[in-house]
């Protein structure tokens, strides 16, 4: 624990067995066995895509990692409290960084600048575990890190928020499958397969909808919960057509700068095309269509 807590990072690293059993329990009791629709199933271009975005993320990660901890740390001179880590303040950083997460999550669907990092996770139409690993190596520069800022402030150790981010994130591998159907009563209070399936999916109904990490009751409180009844069409409704993971990473980025850029448009258009929605978003909860 002491180690994982001098070296946040490696978490994830140190999950990667768990996380490639259960993708082979999955593919062997769920897929091989005819039990999952065909979006569930394993393509090895695909997988190999995922797999290689979630390495790049991790390499970025670390690069990054260094940076952000210090930033952290000088933060951290100004902090409010002396916070003395035990379970239950422990306890109170989970549900705190959960909350932050959402509303990370919530501003990467609402502000094309994140949305351009975020996208590559929404822009797979399969799901099943590999889809998890789906992440892009640029949300350091897109400023992830800048929503746990407030935990450090009011005096959590930068070290333990860290960690708290990253167990957050390997606590949401789970929700990425079909083959689990939902945790019954307890999705009333935790983020399950089937909440998180409508969050993936661009049918109208769906779209920015259901953006919790472990914890659905954010999306109860501020209204964008959404409950699966219909089957879910996976991805976005601009499709990248490439299992390329740099032509995946950098796609919206490039779209991006292509309308920040474009002849004849105000500085007004040009700023609203980095701090605006993304291009055929609505109000939000009232999204017609996700690119």
């Amino acid at each position: 624990m002491d180690m994982l807590l001098q070296h946040p990072d490696w978490l994830l690293l140190a999950l990667a067995p768990v996380f490639l059993l259960a993708m082979v329990l999955e593919w062997h009791l769920g897929i091989r066995a005819g039990k999952l629709p065909q979006s569930a199933d394993y393509q090895w271009r695909e997988v190999a895509c995922n797999i290689a975005l979630g390495a790049m993320h991790q390499l970025s990660d670390l690069l990054f990692g260094l940076l952000i901890l210090q930033l952290y740390f000088m933060v951290f001179d100004w902090r409010l409290f002396d916070i003395q880590m035990n379970f239950g303040y422990f306890l109170l950083l989970m549900l705190a960084q959960d909350f932050c997460y959402y509303w990370f999550h919530r501003a990467s669907h609402r502000v094309r600048w994140l949305w351009a990092a975020h996208s590559v996770h929404h822009s797979s139409e399969s799901m099943n575990f590999s889809t998890a690993f789906r992440q892009s190596l640029m949300y350091p520069v897109a400023g992830m890190w800048i929503f746990w800022v407030p935990l450090v402030i009011v005096g959590f150790p930068p070290n333990w928020v860290v960690f708290s981010v990253l167990l957050n994130l390997a606590l949401q591998f789970v929700i990425h499958t079909q083959w689990i159907k939902d945790f019954g009563p307890f999705d009333l209070i935790f983020n399950s397969p089937s909440h998180h399936r409508v969050h993936h999916g661009r049918n109208p109904q769906y779209i920015d909808r259901n953006y919790a990490g472990v914890l659905i009751i954010w999306d109860r409180l501020f209204g964008t919960f959404v409950p699966e009844v219909e089957a879910v069409d996976y991805g976005i409704t601009k499709p990248v057509n490439s299992h390329n993971p740099l032509v995946v990473t950098f796609s919206e980025w490039r779209d991006m700068w292509r309308d920040v850029m474009a002849p004849g448009v105000s500085w007004r258009a040009r700023l609203a095309a980095v701090l605006a929605p993304p291009p055929s978003h609505g109000a939000d909860g009232q999204s017609g269509k996700r690119r």
